[in-house]
């Protein structure tokens, strides 16, 4: 089967962040692709990848994207899959200008939108949304939810031990 998650991105720039989603669904046993489809520069590339993407059989795509931003919400407006809007930071202004931009999409045009630089959220949404279809993906958040809740109990008894406060 091809991937069921495609990772976009403007530009090669955003690749350290969005390598954090291929990283998390290759854990996961997720299959994806990664690309660079650029909103401003290549926007036949764009509407080809968008409309395309469900013809080969990708469920869900995150898309990375700083500066103005427009991949994410332009990616949605094309295709009936869900996407993730990932905001990088890429200007003076941190990634906030690229958060807003994903974030205030139209009526009629939503796009999910995680952390600026936060590419990992992104593919644990991935996750749970293919989740809804397959059991298997889900019992994968399960487990790495399981993983985060015991590495925190960790550090509860290590720091309580610290502080003599032991079953506090």
């Amino acid at each position: 089967m091809g991937a069921r998650v495609g990772i976009i991105m403007g530009s090669e720039s955003d690749l350290p962040v969005m390598e954090e989603a291929a990283k998390l669904l290759e854990e996961f046993g997720i299959s994806h692709e990664v690309t660079i489809v650029s909103a401003h520069r290549t926007p036949e590339r764009m509407f080809q990848y968008a409309r395309q993407a469900e013809g080969k059989g990708i469920e869900v795509i995150i898309a990375g994207a700083g500066g103005a931003a427009h991949l994410p919400g332009m990616v949605a407006s094309l295709s009936p899959l869900p996407v993730i809007g990932v905001p990088i930071e890429t200007t003076p202004l941190k990634g906030v200008d690229s958060l807003y931009s994903i974030v205030q999409m139209p009526a009629g045009v939503p796009v999910a939108t995680v952390g600026i630089n936060n590419a990992r959220n992104a593919a644990i949404l991935a996750t749970q949304i293919l989740g809804v279809k397959y059991p298997e993906m889900r019992e994968k958040v399960k487990e790495y939810k399981g993983k985060l809740q015991e590495k925190v109990e960790e550090m509860v008894r290590r720091v309580d031990t610290e502080k003599g406060q032991e079953g506090t």
